[in-house]
């Protein structure tokens, strides 16, 4: 192994592998993107070798992330923790949200939960922008109902529905109820990065 060359060949293989899964990238793609041959990232996937400090530089930047997240240099250690004191949080009239997951770079997805006062709407001006492009949203009912009004449709949602949809469409949530909070926990998952 050179000197210049990045430690432990199986954890970074894998994690390039199911980050090019995760972009839907084929080797071949990768290759073009990264300027690393296709049986160069073969071997490295496999853990058969170590990339070169270099060589990992360049396949970070194909798959459009720093030699230091990909590396997960940044990262605390393979698990993090968000206390229940610890949460992200916002919103306005009636509608409160908490980001539970952690600020990580290079984190495709979030997870969140909602509390909607009734009669409260979501995509209040305090509220998170809307979604990039190829994002989707998953939000699980978890008490109460609401109506998820989505590019000019609505659609009902009682305690225990779960939607999925293309969240960089316009659209909000809404408790039509007169005496019951509602509770949602969504999931976006951010858009595939293309160059």
């Amino acid at each position: 192994m050179s000197v210049a060359a990045v430690e432990s060949a199986p954890l970074i293989g894998a994690r390039v592998r199911a980050l090019r899964d995760g972009m839907g990238l084929s080797l071949r793609e990768l290759s073009e993107r990264s300027g690393v041959s296709a049986p160069m990232l073969s071997q490295v996937e496999r853990g058969e070798t170590s990339p070169t400090l270099a060589t990992a530089g360049r396949i970070a930047a194909g798959l459009e992330l720093s030699l230091s997240q990909l590396l997960r240099l940044d990262e605390g250690g393979a698990v993090s923790v968000v206390r229940a004191g610890e949460r992200r949080g916002g919103g306005s009239d009636g509608h409160a949200y908490e980001v539970l997951t952690p600020p990580l770079p290079g984190l495709r997805a979030e997870l969140s939960r909602h509390v909607l006062r009734p009669g409260a709407v979501t995509g209040g001006a305090e509220d998170p922008p809307m979604h990039e492009p190829g994002a989707r949203e998953t939000a699980l009912v978890d008490r109460g109902s609401v109506v998820l009004v989505i590019d000019g449709e609505r659609h009902r949602l009682s305690a225990g529905d779960c939607v999925t949809f293309d969240a960089d469409l316009h659209h909000h949530f809404e408790n039509e109820s007169a005496s019951e909070d509602a509770v949602l926990l969504a999931v976006v998952s951010a858009g595939l990065r293309r160059s």
